[in-house]
């Protein structure tokens, strides 16, 4: 069965952090963290309609302007989120240019600053020259946890982050699907029905769980427009759990990192997650809030993850790559090595 989600690393394991996720079948995508970008084509770059930054140090937040770019004189809003300041950091990039001959372009970048109490939210309008204009913030869920709020729920996939310590608020990310619905195109052709838009708006109903009484026009074999209801149509749908992807860089491993980020990470489909260092260079890792290859493997085991991708290496590994893989691995799959860490399962969150 088919994902909705199609995710891809944007550089390699050494290169600047960047995770596109297509939609399929939407054109649309999601981008996590801005790092260098130039080897994503402008057309797929073009398709992200939500932008998700973990925090702003430079080999996260660089793509920026390459994304402001090819965007500027497109009609379209930009969903961008990030942590504690990230207003202050979009403002200041967008201040470093004039914007003398931008009165006719729609462009706008909504930006929310994703804090433990609270978000906020700014809109950049390219009519304004990219004035910060604060607009109401409106919590998708009201009694939900601050430290894991839900940023996105617009009936296709969901975002929620979790913020961690990077000695800065850093942002890590959960983005799943509420529902798989995959159609049986055999039962499909016995009913005498072809596959065409209806198909989008059949499961498009069942995720907003219209009344049965609905009524769809499906494709027919014999050409005729017949009304059908939800109710005698949802039968060609099987609905499963979605799939979920969870996007962890910059954070160290300790209790309170982790008491949000399992939580969070719980049961993804794959996790994709920093491993700058080797775990014998852990009391470096740690100095720099950084995660090693043996804990994350660790973290994607504790998440009760089913695939692990590690990247984010540090260039100190350079020819060592394959090590790093391999030690992240390890700790994943329960396999412990000499001299690394043994108490992973014992940390108190």
């Amino acid at each position: 069965m088919a994902s909705s989600f199609e995710p891809r690393l944007i550089n390699g394991p050494f290169g600047d952090p960047g995770l596109f996720v297509g939609m399929r079948w939407e054109g649309t995508a999601a981008v996590f963290d801005l790092g260098r970008n130039d080897g994503l084509p402008a057309a797929e770059l073009l398709r992200a309609s939500h932008i998700f930054v973990s925090h702003t140090h430079m080999d996260h937040f660089i793509g920026f302007d390459r994304v402001l770019r090819l965007f500027l004189n497109r009609d379209k809003r930009v969903h961008l989120y990030g942590p504690e300041g990230i207003g202050a950091c979009v403002a200041g990039k967008l201040r470093g240019y004039v914007w003398n001959l931008t009165e006719s372009y729609t462009l706008v970048f909504d930006v929310t600053e994703v804090r433990v109490d609270g978000c906020r939210r700014w809109q950049f309008r390219a009519a304004t020259g990219f004035e910060q204009e604060e607009i109401p913030y409106e919590s998708l869920e009201p009694s939900g946890s601050p430290e894991r709020p839900l940023l996105v729920d617009n009936g296709k996939f969901r975002v929620r982050a979790g913020i961690t310590d990077h000695r800065i608020p850093c942002l890590s990310f959960a983005l799943d699907e509420p529902t798989h619905l995959n159609v049986d195109n055999d039962e499909i052709a016995q009913r005498g029905y072809l596959p065409g838009r209806w198909i989008a708006e059949l499961k498009q109903a069942l995720r907003e769980q219209r009344p049965a009484a609905t009524e769809l026009v499906p494709a027919r074999q014999d050409g005729e427009q017949i009304p059908v209801r939800l109710g005698d149509l949802q039968e060609l749908v099987r609905i499963t759990p979605g799939q979920k992807i969870g996007y962890v860089v910059d954070t160290r491993f300790m209790p309170e990192n982790l008491a949000v980020l399992l939580p969070l990470l719980r049961g993804a489909t794959t996790l994709y997650c920093e491993a700058s260092f080797l775990d014998e260079d852990r009391d470096q890792a740690a100095m720099r809030y950084h995660l090693t290859a043996a804990e994350a493997g660790a973290l994607g085991r504790l998440a009760e993850a089913r695939r692990l991708r590690v990247f984010h290496y540090s260039s100190r590994y350079q020819g060592k790559g394959e090590r790093l893989r391999q030690e992240a691995e390890n700790a994943f799959r329960g396999r412990k090595e000499p001299g690394a860490m043994s108490d992973f399962d014992s940390i108190a969150v």
